[in-house]
């Protein structure tokens, strides 16, 4: 499969609820968070810092769900994720 690339983004200020501006057309993401770890949950919940799946910082994470429903928080301060956009 080859995927067209669509973007990129970094979300940072995670001490609160962040969620995704993602790129028309996007299907999927790839998702790397570094600094600190970070949760998330995409049921239409907001993850909070101790409930949601954990990321841990440095590892990979392809998410293909509903985009416009996933939502971030750092778990400590200076998390960052990147996040590049795909087709």
């Amino acid at each position: 499969m080859i995927l067209k690339p669509l973007g990129y983004e970094q979300v940072t200020g995670l001490s609160g609820v962040k969620a995704l501006t993602v790129p028309n057309g996007a299907q999927r993401a790839l998702l790397i968070c570094t600094g600190q770890n970070v949760r998330w949950r995409d049921d239409g919940t907001s993850p909070t810092g101790t409930i949601g799946i954990q990321l841990p910082t440095g590892t990979p994470f392809w998410y293909t769900g509903d985009m416009s429903a996933i939502k971030f928080i750092e778990e400590v301060a200076s998390s960052v994720l990147n996040v590049s956009y795909y087709a």
